[in-house]
């Protein structure tokens, strides 16, 4: 089982490895410790000092806060409450249901129909990032992509139990 180095981990992170590289890495048995090192890198990457507990989607992280709550954070900080609330419903929400805001995305002719489908885009409050799209048909509820069993993922994944804050 081969392992990596920290460098060709970032590189791989940062997408600047060559496609069969990056394929062979993420399609291959695992170190035994390339979470850890993962989040080392993640963890590194932010200017907040919370605990990465698990990486969320682009840009956005279950961290542990001191008094012990799991939240959803932005790359830049801001924080969404805990991650077993629709982390979206806190974004800033631009909807394209018209075909001219969907026209600033697509070539004419090739977009969807707006009385179909609408598309919504979700940006951080606090730094603009754009962190989601989703795709659906006009009134359809806001997507919960998931709600992640953290103790499950640390236990039964990774082998150990899931980090605890430390009181100070």
């Amino acid at each position: 089982m081969p392992t990596y180095e920290r460098k060709v981990l970032e590189d791989l992170l940062d997408g600047e490895l060559p496609f069969y590289s990056a394929h062979s890495i993420m399609s291959s048995y695992k170190d035994a410790d390339r979470f850890e090192k993962m989040i080392s890198i993640l963890q590194d990457r932010v200017e907040w000092k919370d605990r990465i507990l698990l990486p969320y989607g682009e840009n956005l992280f279950i961290v542990e806060k001191p008094d012990g709550a799991h939240n959803v954070r932005c790359t830049c900080g801001h924080d969404y409450g805990s991650y077993k609330q629709n982390w979206k419903l806190s974004a800033l929400i631009h909807v394209r249901n018209t075909q001219e805001k969907l026209d600033e995305v697509y070539p004419r002719m090739m977009s969807s129909d707006p009385e179909w489908m609408e598309i919504r885009e979700f940006y951080c409050p606090s730094c603009a990032r754009q962190l989601e799209v989703e795709a659906v048909p006009p009134g359809y509820p806001i997507i919960f992509d998931f709600e992640p069993d953290l103790e499950g993922f640390y236990r039964d994944w990774l082998g150990k139990p899931l980090p605890k804050a430390v009181s100070k």
